[in-house]
């Protein structure tokens, strides 16, 4: 069943069991990032397969006029998805129709304006169908989110909640408190795709969401260099690799030997 994995548990405690049990192994799990429809649409359903067939968990980007926590790379890949004709309602019957299925469980983030214009009625029961296992929303407050979050996760569907390295600790405490799937630990303040040296104070930050979580920990923004999977290992349970491999799949290399690149003990 769609937007259930492994029988009856829900979507979003796949994700948390996915990372798990890659950082179970010794390593970070790997969540890779892709825009849908770049570079181009008509490849959306093979890039998915190859990043699936070497990712623990694949985040999907609904591209938006305006991304705002995002940097020139994702930017550049929303606009040239658009205008190839990519939308939100496109992407879930692309993946209402996908066969076989990835067994890497799919998220979808998106920014509220593409949820909104598309129903945020509708697009629990549309998640599920289509087998997203959990939602991201950049730009949706936490004081805001109890409905969708209610309604997704009568779905199965969790909605994974960020933080960052100024969120104040009552604030950290109450967003790892609701948090499903993962905690997106984001490195730094700013947007995507800025390499980031992992310094003691990003690890010292790491530990303090980590206190706190109750679910797996995932750090994200600047993650493209092994040296910081490395540098990142035993202090989170997973990365999130987005411009680098969005930039991997715009210059036509192979995502699967990228992504096996990152992994320090293979």
């Amino acid at each position: 069943m769609a937007g259930q994995i492994s029988g009856s548990r829900p979507g979003h405690e796949a994700i948390g069991a996915a990372i798990t049990a890659a950082s179970a192994r010794g390593e970070p799990a790997i969540v890779g990032f892709l825009t849908a429809g770049f570079p181009k649409r008509e490849r959306f359903r093979e890039d998915l397969a190859r990043v699936a067939s070497a990712a623990d968990v694949v985040e999907i980007g609904v591209p938006f006029t305006d991304p705002m926590a995002d940097g020139m790379t994702i930017q550049r890949a929303s606009h040239a998805a658009l205008a190839q004709g990519v939308s939100l309602a496109w992407i879930l019957a692309e993946l209402t129709a996908l066969a076989p299925r990835p067994k890497a469980p799919l998220l979808v983030m998106s920014y509220l304006n593409p949820l909104l214009a598309y129903g945020l009625d509708r697009l629990p029961s549309a998640a599920r169908a289509a087998g997203i296992a959990g939602v991201i929303v950049p730009d949706l407050p936490f004081e805001e989110c109890a409905d969708l979050k209610r309604a997704l996760e009568a779905e199965g569907v969790g909605l994974v909640q960020m933080v960052t390295p100024v969120t104040p600790p009552e604030r950290l405490a109450m967003l790892c408190a609701a948090a499903q799937g993962f905690i997106y630990a984001v490195t730094m303040t700013g947007t995507t795709g800025k390499s980031v040296a992992v310094p003691d104070d990003v690890l010292e930050y790491l530990a303090r969401v980590k206190a706190v979580a109750p679910i797996p920990v995932c750090a994200g923004f600047g993650i493209r260099a092994p040296e910081q999977v490395a540098r990142l290992k035993g202090h989170v349970d997973g990365v999130v690799v987005g411009s680098a491999l969005v930039e991997v799949l715009e210059r036509g290399d192979d995502p699967v030997a990228f992504l096996n690149g990152l992994r320090t003990t293979r």
